[in-house]
């Protein structure tokens, strides 16, 4: 053993660093991934090698006595205090990094020979022979320091964070006369505004171009900017002011860019009650193109706050974590709330064996995160982790003020957390389905159904409508690459003595009108009797597999259709949801044979539920994008209790009507006249949730 806080990889503590979730004991620390569950987009250094199933056993007869011996013999020398310890091997590979409150302590329940321990600990152990500790001060700077070195040597064993993006800024320049607004990434060295992070680059190109067209302020350079003898094109499409060839005055483009930063520093109400008021006075005066200027740049504004779905009344600036686990993989979703509006979010897949909890990944996750980022005032969890205490005053010394973490269980708060882990579970059906597990995924279902080789094109059809208004079916297909969505399809029920709310009709007449049109494009007797050639690689037109959401009704009525057009090589299977319409507790249904109940993490199950659940998503929008099509014909006068003033007043808040049918219930509360009662029924009208 040996206490080197000078050697080049072991970095000593730094106050601005912030750490791992912190005091990870033998039986929490994480392992290396198995390289079957590995993604596609997991780089070749990233890679490990596949382990034996009785590796366990085989190191426990040799290797295991040396890696005890290693760390019994650094036990000797091991502090009591707080401190880091970095456990190498042959090669002076660093295995894994831990923290530890009390370090002697820690290291002697490695040592323990008799004691039982996971495979992945004992593959560690036996790997291990050298262990090197660092001593801090606190436990506090143990976890920042434990975070920092985990980043940065990537130790097999640990959690990994695989993130070398920085986050994006707006920047609105303070070393000119007339600012500049821009994306911005780096060190913020330039002066001026600096506004964010942002999820993602595509999240501030469009709060740029939305705050263009909302205050006028220029996106050009300097160089460019010096130059000009006459407007540039972003002058005539209104959306620069045109500083450049004094087009508005020096006191005229200060305003606006003084509106600009009070609209990013959270005071936006005060500037739309200002374009309102300015609207309406053009309009009195019969300036009815100032006033189209005012509208336009009120709906720009409406656009920024509503285009990342959920902005919250109660909380100012915060960021939100929630993880889902499926598949023996992790995804961690971050939200940045900012100024009381949402900037977007980002899904991670950190590195972590598949049997550590949401918990134990979600712990290690936070402190690599805020390591080279600073941390908001507030942390919203999905899950309570070990050392939330710790964690939370590792970020208070980061940031230089008070951090709070925190797993709220009611009200606003609660409702960012669901919305973030709902995005979570579709980021990671979609990772899922994107791999290279799509090729294993295919033969489990093959081998479950029964079927004589994986599919290689599977349709699912679903139908959705409100009360049998609107109602619009819709077939999404899935094969080795994953979703086809070039290949997705919507059918309008066209049907007119259809019964409203007869879903076995409307599946009967997709059914048909898919497959009457197969039939007439192909031989039907060479399309449905004869096996596809074995070397053909093309993508299939007809389906292997055919999935109905429904139980044995909807199964028996698409069996009923296909067996009259004679398609007879086509395997069907239907898919009834659980009890409470709970996931993992579907039924699956096959002509002529008996239901089957899988277990609820079984992967041939999630894929199912992927496929079910995109088949839905997509219908539901088919739904939407025809309701709203109706009800911007019909306008606001068919909601009910909204009559002139108050639609006056909607459209002086936001501008456009489509921007109120984007509008989140708490966003419409704000419109003066508009109860909460009323907002909610808006919200109700445009957002009326389809079957």
């Amino acid at each position: 053993m040996k206490d080197d806080s000078s050697d080049q990889p072991a970095l000593p503590p730094r106050k601005g660093k912030v750490g791992s979730a912190g005091d990870v004991p033998p039986q929490d620390a994480s392992a290396d991934i198995d390289p079957a569950t590995a993604t596609a987009e997991d780089d070749e250094e990233a890679r490990l090698p596949e382990l034996p199933e009785e590796s366990a056993e085989a190191i426990a007869e040799g290797g295991l006595t040396a890696g005890h011996a290693a760390i019994e013999n650094a036990v000797r020398l091991a502090p009591t205090s707080p401190g880091v310890y970095r456990m190498l091997n042959a090669a002076n590979d660093v295995l894994y990094v831990g923290k530890a409150k009390n370090v002697k302590k820690r290291l002697t329940s490695y040592a323990r020979v008799n004691a039982p321990q996971p495979a992945r600990i004992l593959r560690m152990i036996a790997a291990t022979t050298n262990v090197e500790i660092v001593s801090t001060v606190t436990e506090t700077e143990a976890l920042l320091l434990e975070a920092n070195l985990i980043k940065q040597l990537r130790p097999r064993f640990n959690v990994q964070l695989r993130d070398d993006k920085s986050f994006p800024y707006i920047l609105i320049t303070g070393d000119h006369w007339a600012p500049q607004i821009l994306k911005h990434r780096g060190a913020q060295t330039r002066p001026g505004r600096y506004f964010g992070p942002f999820a993602s680059a595509g999240a501030v190109n469009r709060t740029i171009t939305a705050l263009q067209r909302a205050f006028l302020i220029r996106s050009c350079t300097d160089s460019f900017f010096e130059s000009r003898t006459r407007p540039c094109l972003l002058y005539q499409i209104r959306r620069c002011a045109g500083p450049c060839t004094r087009e508005i005055d020096f006191p005229g483009y200060t305003e606006l860019v003084r509106e600009a930063t009070e609209f990013l520093s959270g005071r936006s109400h005060a500037v739309k009650q200002l374009l309102a008021a300015e609207m309406e006075k053009a309009s009195g005066e019969l300036e009815f193109e100032t006033a189209a200027t005012f509208r336009d740049r009120l709906a720009a504004l409406s656009a920024i706050q509503s285009q990342q779905g959920i902005n919250p009344r109660t909380v100012e600036e915060a960021d939100v974590f929630a993880i889902h686990q499926e598949g023996g993989y992790s995804c961690v979703e971050v939200f940045f709330f900012r100024t009381g509006q949402n900037w977007g979010n980002r899904a991670y897949f950190p590195r972590a064996e598949k049997s550590f909890t949401s918990e134990e990944v979600l712990s290690s996750f936070l402190a690599q995160f805020y390591d080279d980022k600073p941390p908001p005032k507030l942390i919203l969890l999905s899950h309570e982790i070990e050392e939330c205490a710790l964690l939370a005053d590792a970020l208070t010394v980061k940031a230089g003020h008070k951090v709070e973490v925190s797993v709220p269980k009611r009200g606003e708060k609660k409702e960012l957390v669901a919305h973030a882990l709902t995005n979570a579970r579709e980021a990671l059906g979609r990772k899922l389905a994107d791999t290279t597990t799509q090729g294993r995924l295919l033969e489990g279902l093959a081998a479950t159904l029964g079927l004589p080789h994986p599919p290689r094109r599977i349709e699912v059809y679903d139908n959705s409508h409100i009360q049998g208004t609107n109602a619009v079916g819709a077939m999404i297909v899935a094969g080795p690459e994953g979703f086809a969505k070039n290949q997705y399809r919507k059918f309008n029920i066209k049907s007119e003595g259809l019964t409203p709310g007869d879903d076995y009709a409307m599946m009967r007449e997709v059914l048909e009108r898919r497959f009457k049109r197969l039939v007439s494009a192909n031989d039907s007797e060479a399309a449905t009797d004869k096996e596809r050639p074995k070397d053909d690689d093309s993508f299939p037109q007809w389906p292997d597999l055919v999935v109905i959401d429904g139980g044995r009704g909807q199964l028996n009525a698409a069996k009923e259709i296909l067996d009259g057009l004679g398609v007879t090589k086509v395997s069907l299977l239907g898919v009834a949801k659980g009890p409470d319409r709970d996931a993992g507790r579907e039924t699956l249904f096959l002509p002529e044979r008996e239901a089957i109940k899988l277990e609820p993490r079984d992967p041939v199950l999630y894929f199912i539920q992927r496929l079910r659940d995109e088949a839905h998503r997509f219908v539901i929008g088919s739904h939407r994008k025809l309701r709203k099509k109706d009800i911007r014909e019909a306008g606001l006068q068919e909601i009910p209790g909204i009559g002139p003033s108050r639609k006056r007043a909607l459209l002086h808040h936001f501008g456009t009507l489509k921007e109120i049918e984007r509008a989140s219930i708490a966003d419409l509360g704000k419109v003066p006249g508009v109860s909460a009662e009323s907002a909610r029924k808006i919200f109700e009208f445009f957002h009326a949730e389809p079957r």
